[in-house]
């Protein structure tokens, strides 16, 4: 794999308490897989390494008025979030957790949709940028990563799936998203892309 750090950014999808925490709305649903597969673990080791070889980082995360007077209930998955009465702006649950708190310069754009580009100036920030490869992360994998993947795609950008760091709520869910991703995107690990990425600083191999 090659990467250029100059185009590249990685975007940390949902990466917040009440999707990947033990004790948020999601739970029930997300927690078992991102504690098994160390999800957190992995993105923060892809961040670093995108940090190290000065990429952007990108954190994508979903949050609603207190009133959720701009909740559009049009899924099953947006119901959920109605009915919990989760991922309310300014609530401590809906912020990116602490681990992957994000840094002066990250990139950190608030949705209301499963797919971060959807209603946001997301496509606009990355060229403005000259940014022409994504590589996604994150939780759910078969939802907001394949989402958000598939529409990266469908604009031109080089999509990349970095399967290590993300999770879905079983592994099966997960397995046939990547699959399906297979034919949209390259998929990768995060060693492949620290590897290259320091392969691109250096000018020799990692």
């Amino acid at each position: 794999m090659e990467l250029d750090p100059r185009t590249t950014a990685v975007v940390a999808v949902h990466c917040q308490g009440d999707i990947v925490g033990p004790t948020g709305a999601f739970a029930d649903f997300f927690h078992q897989q991102v504690s098994e597969r160390r999800i957190i673990d992995q993105i923060t080791a892809l961040i670093a390494g995108t940090r190290e070889a000065g990429a952007t980082v990108v954190y994508t995360r979903v949050a609603w008025k207190p009133d959720f007077s701009d909740l559009e209930v049009n899924s099953p998955l947006l119901g959920i979030v109605a009915q919990s009465g989760c991922l309310k702006e300014g609530s401590e649950l809906a912020e990116i957790v602490e681990p992957l708190a994000p840094h002066d310069g990250d990139i950190v754009l608030t949705h209301q949709r499963v797919g971060g580009f959807a209603g946001t100036d997301l496509d606009a920030t990355l060229r403005e940028k000259g940014i022409t490869t994504l590589l996604f992360a994150g939780v759910a994998t078969n939802a907001s990563v394949e989402g958000t993947a598939r529409v990266a795609s469908d604009l031109g950008y080089r999509t990349v799936i970095v399967e290590d760091a993300c999770s879905a709520a079983t592994p099966e869910a997960h397995e046939a998203s990547i699959n399906s991703l297979g034919l949209l995107a390259e998929i990768t690990t995060v060693d492949e892309v620290r590897t290259a990425l320091t392969e691109a600083v250096t000018g020799t191999p990692a």
